[in-house]
């Protein structure tokens, strides 16, 4: 599959844009096991023209994680394409324009999957910023604002006609946020209009290879996005990649070798934001982590991990899960 000229291979399995989750390093982690795309966390467009610092470092990337995708998003179009000429300059390989956020800050607002609600304003700022960069440009959006207005078909063209490259479709209405199932038969309608020649990204409570592989034979779509089931599982796109390729799971992962992995993301992520902050972001990562699942009275644990301030604290909660974790769980494969 390719997005213009970036060639993606078969069956490509992306990292989806997640807020305080995709920094660099979880980004390289998940490369590093098999993600063929990457996406960093959305960006402000009003915050990047105004030079927050917070926002300006999520630009950063790495040639190591391409090929890989920054995404903005806004309410106003001259800003949108004043921080898309931004964003140009930070050299990514794709520029993907957020209108599927349904948190109320962002949505209520106009932006995200506000613009749901505000089709000729979202076409008119596409057509806009695609005009503005030489980059691809391609947009995430979800299947409408809510059931009564589930407009993803029609929207698709137009978004075409606007001159993307790609199109990322979660399977739920703004009005859902990421409550019940993603309904990936319209995303499935998406794909089939005849008149849509762009690729479709497929996203939406993928959590297994065996759930990726049925996505791509059962809605045909050229691409799947993995969000929240990388939480404190980055391994998930070596599961996945080795059932697309092989049609077998892949041999059981230790538990010590998952836990050394979720060591390493808190180091990365130290090396990359510093101790406190650091700590701060990965530690929510682990408290999700379903390598814990299973553990009996692990509740405390959880308190523990999202109460650690230093490395050294965190480090041992995790050899403490290491001693006190019952041996089917290490052995057994999540």
């Amino acid at each position: 599959m390719k997005i213009k000229d970036i060639d993606l291979g078969p069956y490509p399995v992306c990292l989806a844009p997640m807020e305080d989750v995709t920094d660099p390093a979880f980004r390289l982690m998940c490369k590093r096991f098999g993600a063929d795309l990457v996406y960093t966390e959305f960006i402000s467009s009003d915050a990047l023209i105004r030079s927050v610092e917070k926002t300006l470092r999520k630009l950063h990337i790495n040639d190591e994680e391409r090929p890989v995708a920054i995404q903005i998003y806004g309410k106003d179009t001259e800003t949108m394409v004043e921080a898309a000429k931004m964003v140009e300059e930070a050299n990514p390989d794709i520029l993907d324009l957020n209108f599927g956020c349904p948190v109320k800050r962002v949505a209520r607002k106009g932006a995200g999957a506000g613009m749901l609600q505000h089709v000729p304003k979202m076409l008119e700022m596409t057509g806009a910023v695609v005009k503005a960069v030489n980059l691809p440009v391609t947009v995430k959006t979800r299947l409408g604002w809510d059931d009564e207005h589930r407009i993803i078909v029609d929207l698709a063209e137009r978004l075409q006609d606007c001159g993307i490259a790609a199109l990322t479709v979660h399977g739920r209405t703004r009005a859902q946020m990421y409550r019940g199932e993603a309904d990936w038969t319209w995303i499935s309608k998406v794909k089939e209009n005849p008149r849509l020649y762009i690729p479709v990204i497929g996203n939406g409570d993928i959590a297994t290879p065996q759930r990726a592989r049925e996505c791509f034979d059962r809605y045909n779509v050229d691409a799947i996005m993995i969000g929240r089931a990388s939480f404190g599982r980055p391994w998930i796109f070596k599961e996945v990649k080795h059932f697309l390729q092989t049609g077998e799971e892949l041999p059981s992962l230790s538990f010590e070798w998952r836990l050394d992995v979720l060591r390493q993301e808190i180091a990365e992520s130290v090396d990359l934001l510093g101790e406190r902050r650091g700590i701060l972001h990965v530690r929510r990562h682990l408290a999700a982590s379903p390598l814990f699942k299973g553990i009996p009275n692990f509740r405390d644990t959880r308190i523990k991990m999202l109460r650690a301030e230093t490395v050294d604290e965190l480090f041992a909660v995790l050899d403490d899960v290491n001693r006190q974790s019952p041996d089917l769980l290490k052995t057994d494969a999540i």
